[in-house]
């Protein structure tokens, strides 16, 4: 006789908690369940009330008439709220998930209800059928508080580098308002402002000139600060005894042709200093540069790549490759580039050039795993 399959088994450990975080600026949307065909208990706290969030639990734990002592699962989606709260829900022994908000599934209809209290009461649900698959979702690998704040360095570079080039623009965006064109090095002091002439041979007015003296001052001060930063990445990369971990595997990266201090640096920090991948098409995903192919019924095209990893290393992804083509002519990777995309059209060579560049970061992986030089590639020490 076929052994029946009751309510409790489907929904599992009816004795686990089930908590998911929905969270707002001001406020906390919290939905409790302790399995499928329970409502949801919904409760609002202020966000980031940790002394309230517990109460709620024990609260919750009473009214499911759960034990003291029984486990609790959450999850959140990843946002601008950070890893904070996992660390400090793990800490607490909960068991959390930091869930990449791009692959939860929504309704595909083009109008469909949304709210906190339906987002809240979805991810719960979510939450209890992960249990049982782990493909409704995807977790975000949490790094350390250590780990995370060695990103800051590299991040805080790129961030004043795009602020630096906001501000020439300006300033000759400006200028060309009254048809003065900058050319070679760019100098605002008060001397040089006092003689720059309009197209029509006129002196600046004082509001324009005062506007650009603030603009001109916060460009010298973020080059300042940009060349300090530069100096601390390069010296701690010089340092025998830096106490900056992996700084072994950016300097591994550095003896190679094509990528400098700034590659280096960002994939290791970002990537392979302290994530574990088991294949080159995880290394691949991670960086976003993944394939995202469509097919259905008689239907088959590549919508590119799926663009869902971390920003900063596919920045350095891309532009690695071209430094590859131009400084790795000889290696395996650019005859093969060469071969298949050289003889196309443009768009074809930028297609081109996101595969190489894919192909590039997973052989950069290999050769920091192994040691072995990508195949046909030249170290900067050889002629």
């Amino acid at each position: 006789m076929a052994k029946k399959t009751t309510q409790q088994q489907f929904n599992g450990n009816s004795s686990v908690l089930y908590l998911a975080f929905e969270m707002g600026s001001k406020d906390w949307k919290l939905g409790f369940s302790t399995g499928f065909g329970q409502t949801t208990r919904l409760r609002i706290i202020e966000s980031g009330d940790l002394v309230h969030l517990k109460a709620e639990i024990n609260s919750a734990k009473r009214r499911f008439k759960l034990p003291g002592d029984c486990h609790v699962m959450s999850c959140y989606e990843a946002g601008r709220d950070g890893f904070w709260l996992h660390r400090y829900l793990v800490a607490e022994g909960i068991g959390n998930l930091v869930v990449d908000s791009a692959s939860i599934e929504v309704n595909r209809r083009k109008r469909r209800a949304k709210s906190d209290r339906l987002d809240a009461n979805s991810l719960v649900r979510m939450l209890m059928r992960y249990v049982y698959d782990k493909k409704v979702w995807s977790v975000v690998c949490v790094p350390s508080a250590e780990d995370e704040d060695r990103r800051q360095l590299h991040r805080d570079l790129a961030s004043m580098e795009k602020e630096k080039t906001q501000k020439i623009n300006r300033i000759r965006g400006l200028l060309a308002t009254q048809g003065v064109r900058i050319k070679g090095r760019m100098d605002f002091s008060d001397a040089k402002l006092e003689s720059t002439r309009t197209a029509d041979n006129k002196p600046l007015l004082s509001g324009l000139k005062d506007r650009i003296r603030r603009e001109w001052a916060r460009l010298v001060f973020l080059k300042q600060q940009i060349a300090a930063l530069t100096r601390k990445r390069d010296e701690a990369i010089k340092k025998t005894d830096s106490s900056e971990p992996d700084i072994e595997k950016i300097r591994q990266l550095n003896l190679l042709r094509a990528i400098g201090p700034v590659g280096s640096w960002t994939l290791v920090k970002e990537i392979f200093g302290w994530r574990k991948f088991r294949n080159g098409k995880q290394v691949g995903s991670l960086v976003g540069l993944a394939p995202t192919p469509y097919q259905s019924g008689d239907s088959n095209r590549e919508l590119g790549i799926s663009k869902a990893g971390i920003v900063p290393a596919r920045r350095v992804a891309i532009e690695l490759a071209w430094n590859w083509l131009r400084y790795q002519p000889k290696s395996k990777l650019s005859r093969w580039y060469e071969k298949r995309f050289s003889h196309g059209g443009k768009k074809a060579r930028k297609v081109g050039i996101v595969a190489l560049a894919r192909r590039v970061i997973i052989e950069l992986w290999r050769y920091l795993e192994t040691g072995l030089i990508p195949e046909g590639a030249k170290l900067k020490s050889e002629a």
